[in-house]
């Protein structure tokens, strides 16, 4: 970090905010300082008002009490544009670019200048801040043709463009590779270097200890502290955001399982326009053990999930599960072939869960799949409603609490647990801790160990890369649809496998 001038105010103080939503009270007397210069880090489990206190700090909300200055400067934000207009910039995730136009279409969009806009003097700002950030952004190219690490240095050189001076990221690490997230990182460094303020929101605490200043914890709308990251550790920021000390370890007993389940072979998926989203795909899953799927964002996960629990058509290939050729069939003929199955989808709401239905109904709908009668025993599956709730620890008034009103985190944790304690022979699950805070997604990395050592097959689809290393017996590399590698997780490192997501081959002798 550059060292602060005594007499230089801070970027960013906000002091005594609260905002009450309804009885919620999501942020409580919150204060936060970042200065210039510094890589900040934010953090707290879902629900600690993480999002409610950037959200106020974006112009989104109006705090219902507390103060914000910016650069010494008293202000108020009533909408988004008064906080850009302070030179606040917000990073979201999900990228806000349209992919048939250019990066400079998109990091000029929504300026105002409109048909006035001086297209050379603003690709030559564009060129400059890129050299200046040593960004390797060619400006007339398409957003369509970039990959998704070249798509957040647009969002980047979108807000430097407009001036901001702080910059907010929101899980900016997610979807990258370990090679495009050292490059993002040296572009972090490059502005603490010239004195910008950068707010980093992550869940990954290995990230947040290599490469923030300070960190300021939260836990239920309250400030817990701030501390420098060269005087902490990951378990006392833990016990800091959890209230009790949580053990970070990931165990991964030794996969001794009863033989193979999931055969696949040569497995090709087409999408519309005739485009192999799996191309030639081949592996085996035994009982017993973890496969991790690792590839970055659109390289067939999802097609992979969905062919195998039958709710893809396939354009080619074998799935074998046991002896039962179950390739192109549906789910429900799937169950007659008397396979248990458990499938957790990334999309929770639009194919795993029905919104406008309660917590009890909804873990009943497998039930009924199942259930070879036409009445259901309701006693029976509002009390498994009632432990799958307590087992997951899911934040809600009751089990018939309407699900589209629980929080992502909370959605996640009602159909994981319905899948889990359908006692399944494979469990396949996409993006299982996605949202969930550190302490969530211990319990759910114990469960699915806890289904592996009842010799339960699981394919485990994944983004966390250490996750993977840690968690999984084999990993199974995708780029563009084919796969790359299959490796034991023991013997590679980060890197191999982000080169692997990248297009590179593994061989054996590569392996450490």
């Amino acid at each position: 970090m550059q060292p602060q001038n005594r007499t230089q105010p801070p970027a960013i103080t906000m002091q005594g905010i609260s905002k009450t939503f309804a009885t919620v009270k999501a942020n409580d007397q919150i204060s936060f300082s970042v200065k210039a210069g510094e890589i900040h880090a934010l953090l707290g489990e879902n629900g600690s008002g993480k999002s409610t206190l950037m959200n106020i700090l974006s112009g989104i909300y109006l705090p219902d009490s507390g103060e914000i200055d910016i650069h010494g400067e008293r202000v108020i934000f009533r909408s988004p544009r008064d906080s850009m207009a302070q030179g606040i910039g917000m990073i979201h995730q999900h990228f806000k670019l349209v992919e048939n136009l250019s990066a400079l279409e998109n990091i000029v969009a929504g300026t105002g200048h409109g048909l006035l806009l001086d297209r050379k003097a603003a690709r030559d700002k564009v060129i400059a801040l890129s050299e200046q950030f040593e960004m390797d952004i060619d400006p007339d190219r398409k957003i369509a043709s970039m990959s998704v690490s070249e798509k957040q240095t647009v969002e980047i050189l979108k807000v430097l463009y407009r001036g901001s001076q702080i910059l907010i990221l929101d899980e900016p690490t997610a979807v990258l590779t370990p090679q495009e997230i050292t490059r993002l990182f040296h572009i972090l460094h490059r502005m603490r270097e010239i004195g910008q303020a950068v707010v980093f929101i992550s869940h990954k605490l290995n990230e947040v200890l290599s490469l923030c200043d300070r960190v300021t914890v939260l836990r239920q709308g309250k400030t817990i502290g701030t501390v420098y990251t060269h005087q902490t550790t990951a378990t006392e920021l833990v016990e800091m955001m959890v209230g009790r000390a949580v053990d970070l370890a990931i165990e991964r007993p030794a996969a001794v399982g009863s033989g193979q389940c999931l055969d696949v072979k040569n497995l090709t998926v087409k999408d519309h326009d005739g485009v192999a989203r799996l191309n030639q795909v081949s592996f085996t899953l035994d009982h017993g053990e973890i496969l991790g799927v690792a590839g970055l964002s659109g390289s067939g996960q999802k097609e992979l999930c969905e062919t195998i629990a039958g709710l893809c058509a396939p354009n080619g290939g074998s799935i074998l599960f046991h002896d039962n050729q179950i390739i192109g069939k549906s789910p429900r003929e799937i169950i007659r072939l008397g396979i248990s199955m458990s499938f957790i989808p990334e999309d929770r709401l639009g194919m795993g869960l029905v919104a406008s239905m309660d917590i009890a109904d909804n873990i009943m709908l497998k039930d009924y799949a199942f259930h070879k009668g036409p009445f259901l025993n309701r006693k029976e599956a509002r009390a498994k409603a009632k432990r799958i709730v307590e087992q997951l620890s899911i934040n809600t008034p009751g089990i018939y609490h309407t699900v589209r009103k629980l929080s992502g985190g909370n959605i996640q944790k009602v159909i994981l647990g319905r899948e889990i304690n359908l006692s399944p022979r494979l469990l396949i699950t996409a993006y299982a801790v996605r949202g969930l805070d550190i302490h969530s997604s211990y319990t759910i990395y114990s469960l699915i160990n806890e289904q592996k050592s009842k010799d339960v097959a699981v394919l485990f689809i994944g983004e966390d890369l250490d996750v993977l290393l840690e968690l999984c017996d084999r990993i199974l590399v995708l780029c563009n649809g084919q796969v790359t590698g299959i490796v034991n997780a023991k013997d590679v490192n980060k890197e191999q496998i982000g080169l692997m997501m990248a297009g590179e081959t593994l061989t054996e002798s590569e392996a450490v």
